[in-house]
Parts: C-alpha cells; structure tokens; sequence
C-alpha cells in the first residue's frame, strides 16, 4: 500500500473489504463484552472500532445518526420520553436531545468501558449530551433496563452494535425483543432500529431479516436508507410505528416540524433527504418482499 506504514481493513465477506490508513492509535483494548479500538485514519478521521467494525466515524457520523433519529422522532407528534439502547458514543442522544418537546431520555448501553473511552477521545460525537439534565445514563443490558423502567415511551431508538456472532447485541435484533419494545411504546410509539448494510451485495445478510420480522410484530413498518461512506456504502434503518407512517410525510412537513421543535440544526437530514431515504431501489423493494426468515433466540442472525 502506498504512503501509509499502518492500515485499517474491515471485512465485509470473504472477498471484500474496506481499508483507511491509519495516522494514529489513541487506545487498543479488550473490554468484558468486544474488542475496542479508538483511530484516527486518513480517510474517516477520528473512529471507534468495536469488533473489527467501524461504529462511528467523525467524517460522516452525522449521517448516521441524523438518519438514525430524526424520522422516528418526527414520526411521533410530541415526543417526551424516549429509550436509547446502545448508543455508547453518545451521538444518538445527541440527536435525540435536540427535540425541545424531550422531557427525558434513558438510555442503556453494557459496556461502560466503552462509554467513558467515548467521553474521553470522542467529545465531538456526545455534544455534551452526558451532562444534559435530561439524560439517564444505565450501564447495563438494555433488555434488563427497558423490562424494568415503568412507564411507557414514546419514542424507542436501538443504536445497538452488529449482531454478530458471540457479540453483547445479537439478541436484541430477535422476536422477541420486538415484542418488549412494543409493549414498553404508548400510544402512537415509535421505534427505530440500526439494520445493517443494504447493499447489493449483503442486503439479504441482516436488514431483510430485521425487517420480516418486525412485520410480525408491528402494524407498519417503514424501511429505509442512507450512504454512510465509513460503513461501505447503504446502510438500512427499519422505523415501525404504532402511528403514524414517515412515508406520508412531505418535504415541507419534515422541514416545517424540525423547524418547530426548536429550528433543529442538522448537516444531513431535512425533508428532501426524508424523501429519498424512504425511496427505496427496486432491488431493495425485492429483497425485502422475497425475505421469509424471522430472527429468534433459537434462530439468530449474525452480520459476517
């Protein structure tokens, strides 16, 4: 490889990769639950790497995340009380917090190693969001958390890692949990889900699973995309409400409400955007209709 003595590759499959060089090593280490590296590459900037996999990258976590929260949270008329699993950058609560209609947050990711490596090297993804008085920090299994809380939320966003083989989130893409996030939801709730990459290549892999069986759980559920170059390429959300359907939403709806919960600042998400991540490929349209699987506790998936 040219110009660069160390490199980054995060594979894809057996015959495809994604590499960055790397001009930094800020930390390298093993927690309980997944390895943990924190780099600053020459392509993506400053990343955090949980299991060999990109989660966030200061290029374009922006993407991700404004993709992540702003269509559930516009899909719920007056969101007040919302529940983040995972989300250990603080990025997602970030986003979250953003909505002057929050009273409060609660969120619950396992590994607090990671959390705090996150406080300490990634102060640009959190935007203070751990010091907002709103914010209920659980360092603890998000099922174990959500189970135990009382009261219902209107807004449940699963920012979880990968599900990938003997990682802390495989579980928590299954049946099963669906069916907890549906019960914990009030009325007119919605959740949103990371579904993995969705790409031509792999969406079959995760995404078209997560959405199938969503479908046995929820009334309506609207998939969609964005590009997030540091992931490689399409990355796929599932949005499944008890409400309200984002797809009906117009570009000026989408702009007029981020404008009315309090001139909501973003880089990537407005209504032009809604409009085109909602748009799915007829590929994507495919694969999703011809998707039978259904994840559970004794039928997992796991993202290579």
């Amino acid at each position: 490889m040219r110009g660069a003595a160390k490199w980054f590759f995060e594979f894809f499959s057996p015959d495809h990769f994604q590499g960055t060089s790397i001009t930094s090593v800020l930390h390298t280490g093993q927690t309980k639950y997944q390895s943990v590296e924190v780099l600053t590459t020459g392509a993506f900037g400053r990343c955090l790497v949980l299991d060999g996999k990109i989660q966030s990258a200061e290029l374009d976590e922006f993407i991700y995340h404004e993709a992540l929260v702003h269509p559930s949270m516009l899909a719920h008329a007056r969101p007040r009380r919302v529940f983040i699993a995972g989300g250990g950058e603080g990025a997602t609560a970030r986003e979250v917090l953003k909505h002057k209609t929050v009273e409060q947050v609660v969120m619950a990711d396992i590994d607090g190693e990671v959390v705090e490596l996150c406080r300490r090297y990634l102060q640009d993804r959190h935007g203070g969001a751990f010091e907002d008085r709103r914010l209920e920090l659980h360092i603890e299994d998000a099922r174990a958390v959500l189970e135990r809380v009382s009261g219902a939320f209107d807004v449940i966003v699963l920012d979880l890692p990968d599900p990938i083989e003997a990682g802390p989130a495989s579980l928590l893409y299954t049946e099963g949990f669906y069916a907890l996030v549906r019960e914990k939801l009030g009325a007119g709730g919605v959740m949103v889900t990371q579904s993995g990459p969705c790409n031509i290549t792999n969406l079959r892999e995760v995404f078209s699973p997560i959405h199938n069986t969503l479908k046995r759980v929820f009334p309506l559920v609207a998939p969609y995309h964005a590009v997030v170059p540091a992931f490689g390429g399409s990355w796929g959300f599932n949005l499944a409400s008890l409400g309200r359907d984002p797809r009906a939403f117009s570009k000026a709806t989408v702009d007029r409400a981020l404008a009315s919960r309090g001139g909501i600042a973003t880089r990537f998400y407005d209504g032009e955007s809604h409009a085109g991540m909602f748009s799915l490929p007829r590929y994507l349209r495919d694969g999703l209709a011809q998707e039978t699987r259904v994840i559970t506790e004794d039928s997992p998936i796991f993202l290579y």
